[in-house]
């Protein structure tokens, strides 16, 4: 949910002529699609690490979150952090699209509409949005978990066309994709719409009260005020670790149901009530439902400093201030 939400508080799509808007939706497409990117990309090792502890892999789940870090160089290489990767940008640029795309037509749609609170709106529109995107990049959240389970070795898909067509073939066809789906929305509604929210509260308190002190203006439009760096990326870290507190559980929960019949207890995780119950019971609270928490503390910080970092810039540079 993603681990993986691109949050933005940005003014809804301008209301000039239908070209207008049409360029305004590419440009706000490329912005979030960069920024998801190279938020992603920065913290690549950490994600595969958090699968693997996650999912309980059996040449790892006996060490932390550092020991981990250490160990996997050791066994597969350094760029055996980077397993998954692949799959995972063809996966996120789409993501961060819809998913800001969605959030900006949400917000507007329920500011103008139904004329709720700014901060309830920003909320709804957040979860909805992130509903949006993961529905839309689904199978390849899939196939990225199952690539990044794999250890050297022990490979049972040699690629991401390889996985498409062993999951289709051997999993119940489509279905097969979106094993975990459900979790994977719940868990989604929560993180993405307090992401959205917390953000955009901090952003628009912080510009409010201080905008000097917080505040500069934006180089392609000197009217409106952005938040400089450091406190873009303090409001985008706190806003992550919140949310990430909120919806982790449900995040291990999809996680191993995403990866199936990879695991050798993956009967045992048919639906998301049998995962929740089987994972509590067997590994309980703190080596269970939030294994690996710690480790998404540390990614949440650098992912949402570099995404909200790369937004504003991409806003800037594509006009859409």
């Amino acid at each position: 949910m993603t681990s993986e939400a691109v949050v933005s508080t940005s003014p809804a799509i301008s209301s000039g002529p239908p070209a207008e808007r049409d360029y305004h939706f590419v440009r706000s497409f490329v912005a979030g699609g960069v920024a998801g990117c190279c938020a992603k990309s920065t913290i690549a090792p950490l994600d595969r690490i958090k699968i693997l502890l996650q999912a309980q892999n059996p040449h790892y789940k006996h060490l932390g979150v550092f020991a981990t870090l250490k160990a996997v160089p050791k066994k597969e290489g350094f760029l055996g952090l980077y397993k998954g990767n692949g799959a995972m940008m063809v996966r996120i640029f789409p993501y961060g699209a819809i998913q800001f795309m969605a959030f900006e037509k949400y917000n507007k749609l329920l500011g103008k509409q139904f004329g709720i609170s700014e901060h309830i709106h920003r909320l709804i529109a957040g979860s909805m949005a992130g509903l949006t995107a993961v529905i839309f990049t689904y199978p390849l959240d899939v196939i990225r978990a199952r690539l990044a389970f794999q250890v050297t070795g022990e490979h049972r898909y040699t690629g991401i066309a390889n996985a498409f067509q062993t999951i289709y073939l051997e999993e119940g066809g489509v279905s097969g994709f979106y094993r975990g789906l459900i979790p994977t929305l719940i868990g989604m509604a929560p993180y993405a719409g307090v992401s959205f929210f917390t953000f955009g509260t901090l952003k628009s308190l912080g510009l409010k009260h201080f905008p000097e002190r917080l505040g500069q203006p934006s180089s392609d439009n000197p009217d409106v005020q952005v938040l400089k760096v450091h406190v873009n990326l303090l409001c985008g870290g706190v806003a992550g670790a919140i949310a990430q507190t909120i919806s982790y559980p449900l995040d291990v929960a999809r996680r191993r149901m995403q990866l199936g019949t990879v695991l050798p207890d993956s009967e045992k995780c048919s639906s998301l009530r049998k995962t929740l119950k089987y994972v509590y019971t067997e590994f309980g609270i703190k080596k269970g439902l939030y294994r690996g928490l710690s480790l998404n503390y540390i990614r949440c910080i650098p992912s949402q400093a570099v995404a909200f970092t790369t937004y504003e810039f991409m806003k800037q540079i594509l006009h859409l201030n």
